[in-house]
């Protein structure tokens, strides 16, 4: 996908150098669901600027919505960062790259089937700072926080509170929220714990499923 991601960079949606190499590093094509095509032809795919259904009914992102998330969220090397919903695994390899290996990324997915799937398709990067997760991201694992990053591949009605309570101070999370059309939110938590929010409109998510 090097002309998409060479799109994205020149249209300036790609900006940070480190996300860029990882952009360049984890090749999408990796973590779609069509194994039957050729290599020319799911290489061709990943070039698609669009979200591509995977397993289970679900959809790996578009791409430019996946650099746009990465872009606000800005993660660092040495990271703690929280994936809440994984799907495909791709992104979550993308932050584990960027971390590095100092950081660690925790990729949770409520469909089981899905998560095997994100698994296995990470599997050929060897990121040992990567683990998947099947169970409520939101809260399954408010014991390993706090969390420098957050990230939500799912739509809420609101930014749910027990996440904000997971990120540390300092820390950044990017969800998108809101029925039908959503907005992006980019929530910033201070070094003293003050809250503050940026919000990007005209993005569609699934909704996020949380254990009742």
């Amino acid at each position: 996908m090097k002309n998409l991601i060479k799109h994205l960079t020149e249209q300036g949606y790609l900006k940070t150098p480190e996300i860029i190499s990882a952009f360049y590093k984890i090749n999408r094509t990796d973590f779609l669901n069509n194994r039957e095509l050729n290599e020319e032809k799911r290489e061709q795919q990943s070039e698609i600027n669009a979200p591509l259904p995977i397993a289970c009914g679900q959809t790996i992102s578009q791409p430019l919505t996946v650099a746009l998330m990465l872009e606000m969220l800005q993660p660092q090397v040495g990271d703690k960062v929280l994936d809440v919903g994984s799907g495909s695994g791709w992104t979550a390899c993308l932050l584990a790259e960027i971390v590095g290996p100092g950081g660690k990324v925790v990729a949770v997915e409520r469909i089981p089937e899905l998560k095997e799937f994100g698994e296995q398709n990470a599997k050929k990067y060897k990121h040992r700072n990567l683990k998947f997760h099947c169970g409520d991201g939101a809260k399954r694992f408010a014991e390993q926080a706090p969390y420098n990053r957050i990230h939500v591949a799912a739509a809420a009605k609101n930014v749910p509170s027990i996440l904000i309570k997971q990120l540390a101070n300092g820390g950044k999370m990017v969800i998108p929220v809101g029925i039908g059309t959503q907005e992006m939110i980019l929530l910033s938590k201070s070094k003293s714990g003050s809250i503050s929010k940026e919000r990007t409109p005209g993005f569609a998510f699934v909704p996020l499923i949380e254990e009742q």
